[in-house]
């Protein structure tokens, strides 16, 4: 059978466009790189309008597609607020090709430091800057060479998010191939004054040792077969023993088969999820942090935000639809990451705390017109105040 033909995209379907001119400050530096780099004069499709094309995709459910994008593009209204033209698809493709992520990549780092955090307490204060680090795949198409994962026949690029949980934000991304190494990402993109948490995978001794040559700190399960010679046995507080930690010790961790890259001794903890393993016996992990001032109890509340990161990227594919790829470069799918990461970062500033799905379906209908202004802006201040 033949397919059901599209329904044109009408112009009362984009409401809500002047929020993008929130992006004016940031934008100009996408219009002005591109500028410089059209040596030939006779661009048409500039970065920054691309951008905004792009966000347009994630904030109205209307555009579904690379074909939906173009279609909008033909709109009076898009092309007088993106001051754009009518884009064909071949330009929208040739753009994901020729424009740099990198821009996109410094405006995520802006966004991020005028969010607020969202906890308080003397528990967000003992773990300021914690931030939850882990990659997530996204599957591409088998023309997708550059993608590849398992073998020939799986694709997939990834992106590596360190995630603000106090904030409730990214604030940095990069994107590889599907086996790009977790590891190397998080070693090349330390930040300072940062509380990492990461899981089982990220268990290498020298990058424990490169987070804290950073000037930072660390939170990261261990595997159940490390090799530590103890130092210290510390007590264990009634706190402590309430969330689950079996013990406390200052160790040297590592033994001769390691080759030692620590150069200082750490902290390991024991401690019990309530929970049982693959083999029905109590699951108890073992922690090992920098942090030699840090309340057992709160090392164990710490490793548990690191879900927030696994919450966010469920947010990203699923809610705010970055399971669909745009683009079929390296380039053009870095840009659509980093794109989705700035949506989400523009959402929670205008919400003024992390979005749940009723807030994201909220903007949704208000960009599509089912919504007023006020309506929306009475949903927002309805949301609860931040936790204290």
């Amino acid at each position: 059978m033949a397919a059901a033909p599209r329904t044109p995209l009408a112009e009362k379907q984009l409401k809500g466009l002047k929020y993008f001119q929130l992006l004016t400050p940031f934008l100009q530096r996408l219009h002005d790189n591109a500028t410089q780099c059209d040596r030939a004069g006779n661009r048409r499709l500039f970065y920054d309008q691309y951008a905004c094309l792009l966000l347009l995709y994630f904030f109205n459910p209307t555009v579904t597609s690379l074909r939906g994008i173009q279609q909008a593009s033909e709109l009076d209204k898009v092309q007088r607020l993106f001051g754009c033209q009518r884009v064909s698809r071949g330009a929208l493709s040739e753009a994901s090709r020729v424009f740099d992520p990198q821009l996109l990549h410094c405006i995520i780092g802006d966004l991020a430091a005028q969010a607020l955090p969202g906890l308080h307490g003397k528990e967000a204060e003992a773990l300021q800057g914690l931030t939850a680090v882990d990659g997530s795949l996204l599957p591409a198409l088998p023309k997708m060479a550059w993608a590849l994962w398992l073998d020939p026949q799986h694709h997939a690029a990834k992106m590596h998010v360190h995630f603000d949980v106090l904030k409730g934000v990214p604030i940095e991304t990069t994107v590889t191939t599907g086996n790009g190494s977790e590891t190397q990402q998080l070693r090349t993109t330390l930040q300072a004054q940062r509380l990492y948490v990461v899981d089982r995978g990220y268990a290498d001794y020298q990058l424990y040792q490169d987070i804290v040559d950073a000037n930072s700190d660390f939170i990261g399960r261990i595997r159940d077969n490390a090799v530590w010679t103890v130092v210290e046995e510390r007590p264990l507080s009634p706190a402590a023993l309430a969330a689950g930690v079996r013990s406390d010790r200052v160790v040297w961790l590592g033994g001769p088969r390691s080759g030692r890259p620590l150069q200082q001794s750490l902290r390991v903890l024991e401690v019990a999820t309530g929970q049982t393993d693959s083999h029905g016996r109590p699951e108890i992990l073992l922690l090992a942090t920098s942090r030699r001032n840090l309340d057992a109890e709160l090392v164990a509340l710490a490793y548990r935000y690191r879900w927030a990161v696994e919450l966010f990227f469920r947010w990203l594919k699923c809610i705010l639809g970055c399971r669909h790829l745009l683009a079929l470069s390296q380039q053009g799918v870095t840009i659509q990451v980093y794109l989705a990461m700035i949506a989400s970062l523009l959402i929670t500033l205008w919400a003024g705390r992390k979005p749940s799905v009723r807030t994201m379906e909220m903007i949704q209908f208000y960009f599509q017109g089912w919504a007023s202004e006020a309506e929306l802006r009475a949903h927002l201040e309805r949301l609860p105040p931040p936790k204290k």
